[in-house]
């Protein structure tokens, strides 16, 4: 099998799952590609996401690596079984890398959530407020590839639209809230389409007030996907280079508290929708 060059997250995820339990395991790359016949390079073309992987060899390298963790071997399996290209695909040669792998992590995801100080979640971006958003890169774009990054944000939040629709929890400081981009107008139809989308049954939008105080994560905008099982749940945060996406554990915990410190603080669901429509009427 010839090696991937450009492996998505989710290969390479599954990949450094399976290289986890190995060395839990205490064994070496050369000793794993013993037991499934091949050689080491096999195994770390694996668990470089540069391989393709079947859910039966998934099943036995877990049993050599001695995991007994059903739902994580299952998890892992399922992870090997999707072959049809997901639409983020068609921008391969467009966006970067980064851009993608969100997508593809939000596809797979079994529940989003989300916290935004300075900005509206892209999911819940109006297609005004995306282009301006867009608008304001630097450096600046050209007019094309505006409407390219527009596009790819828009059809991203079809994953709150499918029948199959996953929770998703926005929690949005009050500072996010008052910012006009756009104008106006903009901003009035953002903050409508947002009291709009939080009416869904599976959708969940909380606002922090500035009165809360202050608050852990330093304004830095937050993702947490959660996956089938805690282990495969993934933390994405912005940078200036592109999204960064953490899954060690440690990580991984230290976001859950951080989550649940902002959810201590927020205001509940209606007296967000409240606190949204003041914002509205102040403008």
């Amino acid at each position: 099998m010839t090696p991937t060059l450009t492996p998505t997250a989710r290969r390479q995820r599954l990949g450094a799952e399976l290289r986890k339990l190995r060395e839990r395991a205490g064994l070496t790359a050369t000793q794993a590609g013993a037991l499934l016949g091949g050689n080491q390079a096999r195994i770390s073309n694996i668990e470089a996401g540069r391989h393709g992987v079947s859910a039966e060899r998934v099943r036995t390298l877990t049993c050599h690596y001695d995991c007994v963790d059903a739902d994580l071997v299952e998890a892992l399996a399922a992870m090997t079984g999707e072959r049809r290209r997901g639409w983020w695909e068609e921008y391969r040669e467009i966006l970067s890398s980064g851009q993608l792998d969100l997508a593809e992590l939000e596809h797979h995801g079994r529940r989003l959530r989300t916290a935004h100080t300075s900005g509206i979640p892209g999911l819940l971006q109006t297609l005004e407020h995306a282009r301006e958003v867009m608008r304001q890169a630097v450096p600046a774009l050209a007019p094309s590839a505006i409407e390219h990054r527009v596009s790819f944000r828009i059809k991203r939040q079809a994953v709150l639209d499918r029948e199959d629709a996953v929770p998703y929890q926005a929690i949005i400081h009050e500072a996010a809230l008052r910012m006009r981009f756009g104008g106006r107008s903009v901003a009035a139809r953002q903050l409508q389409h947002l009291l709009e989308t939080g009416q869904r049954e599976h959708v969940s939008i909380r606002v922090i007030p500035f009165d809360s105080g202050a608050f852990p994560g330093s304004g830095q905008p937050l993702y947490y996907v959660h996956g089938p099982v805690p282990q495969l749940d993934t933390v994405q945060l912005d940078q200036a280079h592109g999204p960064v996406l953490l899954d060690a554990a440690a990580q991984l915990d230290k976001y859950r508290q951080v989550f649940a410190r902002l959810e201590s603080l927020a205001l509940d669901e209606a007296e967000s929708a409240d606190f949204i429509r003041t914002i509205a009427q102040d403008l």
